[in-house]
């Protein structure tokens, strides 16, 4: 199974609010520290605010925090959300696969699809930031980008 841009980039997002401690970065330095396009940047922070797991501020004095929610989310909980619920393959679709009145393939699919979020639910967003990441993920920051003014 393979993660959609969006999916990774939220987690990374995630993972960089929680080792900010004080600081507020802002959606274009943490799109700076990801590597990623801004624009691309902007939907996932959205979307997380959206959700609750993210405080977004503009103008002086704002930027990016990590709610209390988002550091105590799960990860599969976060996974699940972006991905959506939707089968690994689509059988239905045009066209519909043929053998799907009688395949045994789209169950076991669909067990470790399962499967695979159960493995991340009781994960925590503060549990993927402990040694060696948080260390690592506070290395990466690039600080304030030329000419940034903390509006997002």
């Amino acid at each position: 199974m393979r993660l959609l841009r969006s999916t990774d980039l939220a987690l990374r997002v995630l993972m960089r609010l929680a080792v900010a401690a004080d600081a507020t970065p802002t959606t274009r330095q943490v799109a700076a520290d990801m590597d990623v396009p801004y624009t691309h940047a902007t939907k996932v922070v959205a979307e997380l605010q959206h959700l609750g797991l993210v405080d977004a501020r503009r103008g002086r004095g704002g930027g990016l925090a990590l709610t209390e929610k988002g550091r105590t989310a799960s990860v599969g909980a976060v996974v699940r959300t972006f991905e959506g619920e939707g089968d690994v393959v689509d059988c239905e679709g045009t066209p519909g696969c043929p053998l799907r009145s009688g395949c045994q393939l789209r169950g076991a699919l669909r067990r470790a699809q399962e499967a695979f979020f159960a493995t991340l639910d009781p994960v925590t967003v503060a549990d993927i930031v402990t040694d060696p990441t948080g260390p690592l993920l506070l290395g990466i920051s690039r600080g304030p980008a030329d000419g940034d003014k903390r509006v997002q």
